[in-house]
C-alpha cells in the first residue's frame, strides 16, 4: 500500500484534468449510500407528505421562508 504523502505527492504530478478524475473518483467513493437510510428517509418522506395533504401540519409559504 501506498503511504498517503507519496499518493498526494504523485497525484500532484498529474496534470489538471487527471487529478480531477483522481479527486472524482475518491469522492465518489465515500458516497455510497446506505440502503437502511434510504429506506428510512423514503418512509418519512411518505408520512410527512401524507401529513401535508392531510392538512396535519402547520406550513408557510416561500416569502416567509426566504423573503
Amino acid at each position: 500500500m501506498i503511504a498517503p504523502r507519496n499518493l498526494i505527492s504523485q497525484a500532484l504530478q498529474l496534470k489538471p484534468a487527471e487529478r480531477f478524475i483522481v479527486i472524482e473518483a475518491l469522492i465518489r467513493s465515500l458516497d455510497v449510500p446506505n440502503p437502511e437510510i434510504e429506506e428510512q428517509w423514503a418512509e418519512e418522506a411518505q408520512k410527512r407528505l401524507a401529513a401535508y395533504k392531510e392538512g396535519k401540519l402547520d406550513t408557510i409559504t416561500f416569502d416567509e421562508m426566504f423573503g
